[in-house]
């Protein structure tokens, strides 16, 4: 991290990060639609989901915070910007337009940009990019879902 962003800036990439994605989870619900989806042995129980997705969502609004550190045009900032987008675009994709298709395409960006996060992150700020480890294991075991239910339906 090359300078410390103050604790006012920490609270807003909270407030962006879990907020955001818990406003994007509200008022895009899985539904009857998803629930009558033919699903994978794998498929996690309905109620993982919302305490998973927090914790990740306050580790990457962390690690957004850090990274906004090395600079807002930054290498690590921009990839932190592009997983947020991508993030936030796959619920909506998914369950309010019921395209598991291109929700895969998304998934699969998203868990590429987490992976560049980490690679560069690595160099520039290892905390931030230790932060997102448990964010590309579920988004890697996603991925692996959305395939699945795409071939199941």
């Amino acid at each position: 991290m090359t300078r410390k962003p103050s604790l006012p800036l920490l609270a807003v990439f909270l407030l962006v990060s879990a907020g955001g994605g818990l406003l994007i989870g509200a008022t895009n619900l899985p539904g009857e639609w998803y629930a009558d989806l033919a699903k994978p042995s794998f498929t996690p129980p309905n109620w993982l989901f919302a305490p998973a997705w927090t914790l990740l969502y306050i580790l990457i609004g962390i690690a957004g915070w850090r990274s906004f550190g090395a600079g807002a045009g930054s290498t690590l900032f921009r990839l932190w910007a592009l997983q947020m987008v991508l993030n936030f675009a796959w619920s909506p994709t998914v369950f309010t337009l019921h395209r598991l298709d291109a929700g895969l395409g998304i998934i699969l960006a998203l868990l590429a940009s987490i992976l560049a996060f980490i690679g560069v992150g690595w160099r520039r700020d290892r905390l931030a990019a230790l932060l997102f480890v448990p964010y590309a294991a579920w988004v890697g075991f996603a991925t692996a879902l959305n395939l699945a239910l795409v071939q199941l339906n």
